[in-house]
């Protein structure tokens, strides 16, 4: 959660892909003026996103956020200081510069947005050239009544799933408790971080209250668990060099017993933690509806009582 910006992301469904051919969504990555600042894009015609237009005219503006120039541990130097070498495409040191879609172009020293032009270059708010990678973990289980039965939808018949939301400080929006990855962290390590943090407030906890919350949530993270999304974020803080991707994954507690030990208590980032009912019907920040809905799917749960849209 280093990035002050994370109300802003946005994401669109990838488009599956093979490593032959990829293609990409992007609107929100041409959102002008750029977030938290005065600096408006150069305007990017639908038809002229793709890099394999030749676009002989185009002349995108350069931004960088001071609080990204100020060099916090967050973020590399620019790309021209004496140096910085980053290997792109690949594990730098402690920096993942992989890309969860492939390969990317690197044009005179500098990556390039694998969706396409944004009518801006350098990185605005994010700190790395290229990739940036974030982790959303996504805890369900089944609503049960007073007798510890499943409660089934009156209309569709089908089980209702909850999951554990935040609702984030910064714009007040429900939202999956995610977070960034932090340098040599692995996405297991981070998705398990963030929601301890988020929604355990495991920051403010003493060592014995965390070594207990450890050992709770071990048996719930270390299960099987099902990769919702993964891929390019289509984000407003995306540039021509710097843009999100994200891994969302669903950590689901079937029989209930060991989310109902855990006490929520909102930290880090969140002013709200709670279990939420999941339907269609819920309004949550960026994409994360979209999540939301192929977990139900993969449970076989109630989503809508539109039967249609259950197809």
């Amino acid at each position: 959660s280093n990035l002050p910006a994370n109300c802003w992301s946005r994401l669109h469904p990838v488009n599956m892909f093979n490593s032959y051919s990829v293609k990409f969504h992007h609107s929100k990555a041409l959102t002008s003026p750029y977030p938290g600042s005065h600096i408006e894009r150069s305007h990017v015609p639908e038809d002229k996103v793709g890099w394999l237009t030749e676009w002989k005219d185009y002349n995108p503006v350069e931004y960088t956020a001071k609080s990204v120039l100020a060099g916090p541990t967050w973020a590399d130097p620019q790309i021209n200081d004496e140096g910085f070498s980053p290997k792109f495409n690949e594990r730098d040191g402690e920096v993942e510069r992989k890309s969860l879609n492939g390969l990317y172009v690197v044009e005179n020293g500098r990556p390039r947005n694998p969706a396409g032009r944004t009518g801006l270059t350098g990185r605005g708010l994010l700190g790395r050239w290229g990739p940036n990678h974030a982790a959303d973990p996504i805890v369900t289980r089944w609503k049960r009544d007073g007798s510890g039965n499943k409660v089934a939808h009156p209309v569709t018949g089908k089980n209702i799933l909850q999951f554990v939301a935040i609702k984030r400080r910064d714009c007040g929006e429900w939202a999956i408790p995610g977070g960034m990855v932090d340098p040599g962290e692995k996405i297991t390590a981070t998705l398990k971080r963030e929601f301890e943090e988020e929604a355990l407030n495991s920051l403010q906890k003493s060592p014995e209250e965390k070594a207990k919350l450890e050992k709770q949530l071990h048996k719930l993270f270390s299960q099987e668990h099902f990769v919702v999304y993964r891929g390019y974020v289509d984000d407003p803080r995306n540039t021509d060099n710097a843009w999100m991707e994200t891994e969302a994954v669903n950590y689901h507690d079937e029989t209930g017993e060991t989310m109902d030990n855990l006490p929520l208590e909102a930290g880090d980032d969140a002013g709200v933690v709670k279990w939420v009912d999941i339907s269609e019907k819920l309004e949550l920040y960026a994409s994360h509806s979209y999540f939301i809905k192929l977990v139900t799917e993969k449970r076989g749960a109630h989503w809508s009582e539109d039967r249609g849209s259950e197809c």
